[in-house]
């Protein structure tokens, strides 16, 4: 029941960078992993540099989001609980993480088992904990 909540909340989100023309979304984390209880979806996105640069994109996708929910700016992350780590706001109401990725794209804050930090979508096919390689679900609208 709770990994058919969390695939409608992305769904939610997908839609959304759907409709403004995103059209390569890939989910991660345990959720597409064998996982019992997945804690949340992680993923990214790819779209251009300039439309996320002048937040245009992020305009655009909080006018079509009821919470207003897209934004990556540190300073809008929240603590949860006992988590450590602080959350964005679409985590907090959808339990979903999606990132933008173009050309270079932003830091991820995952490093390699070396300590460089990883850029999507390689941050994302690789285990946090062990490096060891895995695939990602990309999700293809229907036709």
């Amino acid at each position: 029941m709770w990994r058919k909540h969390l695939a409608h909340q992305a769904e939610i989100l997908v839609r959304q960078l759907w409709q403004v023309g995103v059209a390569e979304v890939f989910l991660n984390g345990s959720f597409v992993e064998n996982k019992l209880h997945p804690n949340d979806i992680d993923g990214y996105f790819a779209c251009g540099f300039n439309e996320f640069v002048s937040r245009r994109l992020e305009r655009r996708l909080n006018a079509l989001d009821p919470h207003s929910v897209w934004t990556w700016d540190p300073a809008s992350r929240r603590p949860y609980r006992s988590y450590a780590k602080k959350q964005l706001p679409m985590w907090h109401v959808y339990r979903v993480e999606l990132y933008p990725h173009y050309g270079s794209g932003p830091p991820t804050g995952i490093a390699s088992p070396a300590g460089d930090e990883r850029l999507f979508p390689a941050a994302f096919r690789h285990h946090r904990a062990t490096g060891e390689e895995k695939g990602i679900v990309k999700i293809i609208p229907n036709q």
